[in-house]
């Protein structure tokens, strides 16, 4: 039973294909001529031709295709000679074109890709190659679009895939590079020590000069307090009995003075009545009298509450 529906199978085919029946894969485009013109195109899906008058010229696929391009030599502005490859992405838009406009579609491609990559190397010294690999691709595809547009195919991405050079090029570079690399070290290096030495001059002015201001608020407190408790001390000696006080606390500090003075050593020049406190609270209070007579200074200041 096999061989029998083989057979079925393949008349229907020769049937088909006698009475002008064409399947046409999805993506795909078929040209069809008619005594050697251009008649139409059949698109994807069932399609019907006049059998033995219309022919199937060519088969187009509109899927994006991707083609190597082999390795050549370019020679750069700064007359370095180097080999690289790529790979160009294409698609076809118009079939008829592509069929009529060029004979080889691919093969004139991949030919104008070549001849384009070498005018583009030789715009550019060897150094900007590498770093402008990107906007070498962008030029090349922008270039083979505008000559391509009548083939009916367009370019929609190029890349470079190696780029070769000369040996003693290649270690020149890597030379070069190295010692590039080594003076941005040193500069670096220098400069984080030079702003080092900056931060800690800052650092010790300012240090400095808060010393200095707090040292300043310091005497002036000192000052202010020390003003403040005059005054106080002079408003407190004008009310009634302030005189009294303050002698009474005159003669107190003079006896502790002689108490301190015999702590710290042994020697020491005593009054002749010191047997009698009465007598050194008396001469305390004729002390405090003699500065009290004294006249005032012509000289006043006068000191905040």
């Amino acid at each position: 039973m096999t061989p029998f529906f083989i057979i079925i199978g393949l008349l229907l085919i020769l049937g088909f294909s006698l009475f002008g029946c064409k399947i046409v894969p999805e993506q795909e485009v078929w040209i069809v001529q008619r005594f050697g013109r251009f008649t139409g195109q059949l698109e994807a899906g069932l399609n019907w031709i006049f059998p033995l008058i219309d022919e199937i010229a060519s088969r187009h696929s509109l899927k994006e295709e991707a083609i190597e391009v082999p390795e050549q030599t370019a020679i750069t502005q700064d007359n370095v000679s180097v080999s690289l490859d790529g790979i160009v992405y294409i698609k076809v838009f118009d079939p008829v074109a592509a069929a009529y406009g060029v004979k080889n579609p691919l093969h004139a491609l991949t030919q104008l890709v070549q001849t384009t990559m070498r005018s583009e190397i030789g715009k550019i010294p060897l150094d900007k190659t590498f770093e402008e690999r990107e906007a070498l691709n962008g030029k090349i595809v922008e270039a083979i679009n505008e000559a391509a547009v009548a083939w009916g195919v367009r370019c929609l991405r190029y890349e470079i895939k190696d780029i070769k050079m000369p040996e003693d090029i290649r270690k020149a570079m890597e030379l070069q590079m190295t010692a590039e690399r080594q003076k941005r070290a040193r500069i670096l290096e220098s400069e984080g020590q030079r702003q080092a030495h900056i931060n800690e001059s800052e650092g010790a002015q300012i240090d400095r000069v808060n010393r200095a201001k707090g040292e300043a608020e310091a005497i002036e407190t000192i000052s202010f307090a020390t003003a403040h408790g005059i005054n106080r001390i002079a408003q407190v000696l004008e009310q009634s009995g302030g005189e009294k006080a303050a002698a009474l606390q005159i003669a107190e500090k003079y006896i502790e003075a002689f108490r301190e003075l015999a702590k710290e050593t042994n020697t020491i020049v005593l009054p002749s009545n010191l047997q009698h406190p009465g007598s050194m609270i008396a001469e305390a209070m004729a002390i405090y009298e003699s500065v009290k007579k004294k006249p005032t200074s012509p000289y006043s200041i006068s000191v905040g509450k």
